[in-house]
């Protein structure tokens, strides 16, 4: 038993004698040792301690850390001592049935039941009375520390922000103090909770604020949907300190866990989260052999996450950068170890013959094909290798996908391939054809598109960030931008969903919500560093880069989609190429590449993927549909 359980003990112990002795003085007088046999006395003494001990010890009393002790600690510890109680009077009347003499208390049975549960209930009172007095004497001594800390206003005082609130007041390693409570129910304003006033939440909450010794805000209301966190977010920011958000997972088995932390933009882009826990597409991948190429990039790596989650047969990455398979390598080691059977393979897929040695060794059910070239104006410059890789070497994996019998095939695609302004959207859009080609295969093969994703390499949340920690300026392309947003896991999972679904050679468009204007997004991004924008970090306008989009188009158009069982993915109609016109798409760009020509190679995308325009045209084009648009309203 460790030291502090037998200070406890000891403290009881001096308790139940002290409560015996006064007992016994106040029935018997100072000179009960010659009135009465006080050697039976005392043993009885004996067996009502080794009767109380033992069941405190029966019902684990003494493992509780009392310093943190509530309720239920207390009314164990009471039910113990009743129990012991209703034990030892049984044990009085069985003595006083062999011999009165040899009886504890008074010869009247009644009157001593009440007297053992006098002593047991007075021996309780103390050792709770001593308990407070410990809690007490604790919370006195962190007062100085307390004055150290963070005082923390907790939107919230229901059940979730009390948690809170109890863990930060028991952890003294932690460095915020819990100074006020805010909320809305009626029942709670002008009361106390924890000892921490609960003030209303109205309008007049930022400026009273302002006047109290407050200086963080902690949001702590996780059943609010993303708009409401939001909406909330924006009203506290009024009052010019650092607001937080408390993630409480309300899924016990999520596996997630509960966290404090900063507002992060994803916060604010009027997204809710989606439960992953009750998707259908876990049965589909579960114990199959899955290939992820570009398995290191930043929505393949999340496939990897996602796709170990659900217990794969064998999970295969293949990617050309061997840094990034690494980091997914280690990371998916250190958490499934020996339960994940993983294996990485560095290879590029322009290679055909490492390829079908992949395909050959690992025998893969399902293909799941994220390696590709994105970044638009890199590949404005370089659209030679923007053909090699993601229109030929999609091809490549594609074909090795149908002679090896692979039961499903699932590309990766962009919006950037509709109505596509740039090379990187020009062939990605003939990526979805090579797919849509495949319809009379063997192997399911399908396509996914969807927009921007948060945090991914290379985009724009990444580049703010990085100027926001230089200092800025904060550069955008031009203050009338928009942009469809999601999350990495987000897309993930709905890729994953939607590749479940049993179709050949479709186009799966996922649901991208509302767009956000790029402007709003800088603004927000600087608020959420605790600096002012255009006061502490200037925003540029730099102009549009070569093959950018000013508007982004709205994927989700009823008119022209099928929808499916899940309300944020759709099927787009559209009409098939056959594998002859695909062959000879191939055949004009395979021609376009020999000449090493970039202008050529641009006019040979136009050729064969009609919807290609200019940006340049395609801008203009929107500017003045604005224009009408705002002199008809």
């Amino acid at each position: 038993m460790k030291k502090r359980r037998l200070l406890i003990l000891a403290v009881d112990s001096c308790c139940y004698l002290a409560v015996c002795g006064v007992l016994l003085l106040v029935l018997f007088g100072e000179d009960f040792a010659q009135k009465t046999n006080w050697i039976i006395k005392l043993g009885h003494v004996v067996i009502g301690y080794l009767f109380l001990i033992g069941s405190r010890l029966a019902f684990k009393a003494y493992n509780r850390v009392w310093r943190y002790a509530g309720f239920n600690d207390y009314f164990r510890l009471l039910f113990s001592d009743l129990v012991a109680g209703a034990a030892y009077s049984l044990l009085n009347l069985v003595f006083r049935s062999l011999n009165a003499k040899y009886e504890m208390f008074a010869w009247n049975p009644f009157l001593g039941f009440i007297q053992c549960f006098s002593i047991y209930g007075a021996t309780c009172l103390c050792c709770l009375a001593a308990r407070f007095l410990y809690q007490h004497y604790r919370e006195k001594g962190k007062d100085e520390v307390d004055t150290n800390k963070i005082s923390i206003a907790i939107v919230g005082a229901g059940s979730v922000g009390v948690l809170l609130a109890k863990d930060l007041i028991s952890n003294k390693y932690s460095k915020y103090r819990p100074s006020y409570f805010i909320d809305v129910d009626t029942s709670k304003i002008g009361k106390t909770i924890l000892d921490i006033p609960v003030i209303k939440e109205d309008e007049y909450v930022v400026e009273k604020i302002k006047s109290l010794p407050i200086q963080e805000i902690v949001i702590a209301l996780p059943r609010l949907s993303s708009a409401e966190k939001a909406k909330k977010y924006q009203f506290y920011q009024q009052t010019g300190l650092n607001v937080k958000t408390y993630d409480y997972p309300l899924d016990a088995e999520s596996g997630e866990k509960r966290t404090l932390r900063d507002v992060r933009i994803e916060d604010l882009l009027f997204r809710d989260s989606i439960d992953f826990s009750e998707s259908k597409a876990k049965n589909y991948y579960c114990g199959k052999t899955v290939l992820i190429t570009g398995g290191g990039g930043s929505i393949g790596s999340e496939l990897c996450r996602q796709i170990a989650k659900i217990s794969p047969k064998k999970l295969i990455i293949l990617d050309i950068y061997e840094n990034n398979a690494y980091d997914i390598q280690q990371a998916l080691t250190r958490t499934y170890g020996k339960r994940l059977e993983l294996s990485v393979e560095i290879a590029s897929v322009r290679d055909v013959k490492k390829l079908d040695e992949i395909f050959e060794k690992y025998k893969p059910q399902i293909v799941l094909h994220a390696a590709a070239h994105k970044h638009v104006p890199l590949m404005e410059n370089c659209p030679s290798e923007a053909i090699k890789n993601n229109v030929f070497g999609t091809l490549n994996v594609a074909n090795l996908a149908e002679k090896h019998g692979v039961e499903r095939f699932i590309l990766i695609s962009t919006d950037k391939a509709v109505n596509p302004t740039n090379i990187m959207g020009a062939t990605k859009r003939m990526c979805e054809m090579i797919i849509q080609s495949k319809k009379d295969s063997a192997t399911d093969f399908v396509a996914v598109r969807f927009g921007n994703v948060l945090g991914s390499n290379g985009s724009v949340i990444p580049l703010f960030r990085k100027q926001i920690e230089q200092g800025g300026p904060v550069t955008i392309t031009d203050k009338r931008i928009i942009r469809y947003f999601m999350t990495i896991p987000e897309a993930a999972h709905l890729v994953l969903e939607a590749g479940s679904m049993a179709a050949k050679s479709e186009i799966y468009v996922l649901d991208m919500g509302k767009p956000v204007k790029i402007l709003d997004l800088a603004e927000n991004m600087i608020k959420l560093s605790g600096l002012t924008p255009y006061v502490d970090i200037d925003i540029d306008v730099i102009g549009l880069r070569p093959g950018e989009k000013l508007y982004e188009e709205l994927l989700i158009k009823t008119e022209e989609l099928d929808k499916t069982d899940n309300s944020l993915i759709f099927i787009e109609r559209d009409i098939c190429p056959t594998r002859a016109e695909l062959n000879e798409k191939l055949a004009v760009l395979s021609s376009a590449l020999e000449s090493c020509d970039n202008d050529k190679m641009r006019d040979a995308l136009m050729q064969v993927v009609p919807t290609f325009h200019s940006a340049e045209e395609v801008n203009r084009n929107a500017e003045i549909s604005n224009e009408m648009q705002m002199a008809h309203a």
